[in-house]
C-alpha cells in the first residue's frame, strides 16, 4: 500500500488487513518506516521487532502486526547467511549495523523488503503458508518503484553468492502475480498526479500495479444544476422556505433575506469542488485500474471506524478471497 503523505495510506493498509483476515484467515500488517501509526490505529503500545495478534477479525480471523527495523533486519541476515550470532550482536554494540544502514540507504530497502518477503514465503511443518495474506504499508508513491525494486539492482551488482541469491528471492515475491501494489489517493490534483506517475514509474519497472483506492471521499450534497436553478431568480423562494423553518421572516432585510447570499456562495463552492472532483475522476480512470472508495470519517478514524472502513473495502470486492 503506498500512496502520497496525508492520503491516509496507513490507515487504508490496516482496513485491507482487517478486511483480508475475515472469515478465518490470517494477515500480516507490516510497516517499514518507524512511525508506529499502525499500533495507533489499534490502539495498542508500541510494537517490537516481531510478529504479534493485533486484532481479530470477523468470522475469527486474526490480523498480526509487524514493525520492521532495518539494524534487526540486517543482525537476522547476518545470522541467517553468515552464522555470525553473537558476532553480529557484537557489531550492533559498536555501532557497525547503524553506521551500515545509514550509510547505505539502498542496503536498509534490501533488508526491509527481504523481511517482507520472508515473511510471505514462511510455511509451517504441514507446509501450510503461516499467513493467508501480508500487506505491506510501503512508503509513499514517490519513492515506491525505487524502494521494492531495490533487489533487482542488487542482483544485478552481485552476481552470485548469498546476496544475489536473496536479492532474487525477493523480486520473485515483489513481481509474482500474487502481488499487488495499491495506491491510495485524494480527489485533489496533487496527490491525484503522484498517482498517475507512480504506476507509470511502476509498469515501466514490470512491478505488478493494483487497485486506486480514493480515500476520505465526501458526499454529494447538490450539483451545479441544482446550484443554477438556485441562483435563476429563486432568491425569494430560498427566503420563504426559511423563514417556513424558524429562521426569522422573509421580508426584505430580514434573517432569511440575509441567509440567502452566502448560502448560495457555499452552494457555489460545493458545486465547483463536485466538478473537480469529478474531472480528478475521470483522470484515475485513464489508468485502466480498478477502483474503490472511502467515505470521509469527519471524526477521525478509530478502532471501530477501522472496522467499518474494512467492511466497505469488502463490500465493494476488495480482500475478499
Amino acid at each position: 500500500m503506498t500512496g502520497k503523505g496525508g492520503t491516509g495510506k496507513t490507515t487504508v493498509a490496516a482496513a485491507l488487513a482487517l478486511a483480508l483476515a475475515a472469515e478465518g484467515r490470517r494477515t500480516l500488517l507490516a510497516e517499514v518506516e518507524g512511525r508506529q501509526g499502525i499500533a495507533q490505529l489499534f490502539e495498542t503500545e508500541a510494537l517490537p521487532y516481531e510478529e504479534r495478534k493485533i486484532a481479530v477479525a470477523p468470522g475469527g480471523g486474526e490480523v498480526h502486526a509487524l514493525a520492521i527495523d532495518a539494524e534487526q533486519a540486517l543482525l537476522d541476515y547476518l545470522d541467517m547467511f553468515y552464522k555470525l550470532g553473537r558476532a553480529g550482536r557484537a557489531l550492533k554494540k559498536l555501532g557497525a549495523i547503524d553506521f551500515a544502514t545509514t550509510v547505505a540507504p539502498g542496503l536498509r530497502d534490501v533488508l526491509l523488503t527481504g523481511k517482507v518477503c520472508e515473511a510471505v514465503r514462511r510455511k509451517d511443518r504441514a507446509g501450510w503458508r503461516s499467513y493467508d495474506a501480508v500487506v505491506l504499508d510501503a512508503p509513499p508513491t514517490g519513492r515506491i518503484t525505487r524502494f521494492l525494486n531495490v533487489n533487482d539492482e542488487v542482483a544485478g551488482l552481485a552476481r552470485f553468492g548469498p546476496i544475489h541469491n536473496q536479492a532474487q528471492a525477493v523480486m520473485r515475491v515483489m513481481k509474482s502475480p500474487e502481488t499487488a501494489v495499491h495506491l491510495v489517493t485524494l480527489l485533489e490534483e496533487m496527490p491525484v498526479q503522484e498517482t498517475m506517475d507512480g504506476v507509470e514509474e511502476l509498469r515501466a519497472a514490470g512491478l505488478p500495479t493494483g487497485a486506486v483506492i480514493i480515500n476520505m471521499v465526501r458526499p454529494v450534497v447538490m450539483d451545479g444544476a441544482a446550484v443554477a436553478s438556485a441562483r435563476d431568480g429563486q432568491r425569494t423562494a430560498i427566503a420563504k422556505a426559511l423563514s417556513q423553518a424558524g429562521l426569522g421572516g422573509a421580508r426584505r432585510g430580514g434573517l432569511a433575506e440575509r441567509l440567502v447570499d452566502p448560502l448560495l456562495a457555499q452552494a457555489h463552492e460545493h458545486a465547483e469542488r463536485v466538478a473537480l472532483e469529478r474531472a480528478q475522476r475521470e483522470e484515475l480512470g485513464s489508468l485502466g485500474l480498478p477502483a474503490y472508495e472511502l467515505e470521509l470519517m469527519g471524526d477521525g478514524v478509530d478502532l471501530g471506524g477501522l472496522y467499518r472502513l474494512a467492511e466497505n473495502l469488502r463490500k465493494q470486492g476488495l480482500g475478499v478471497a
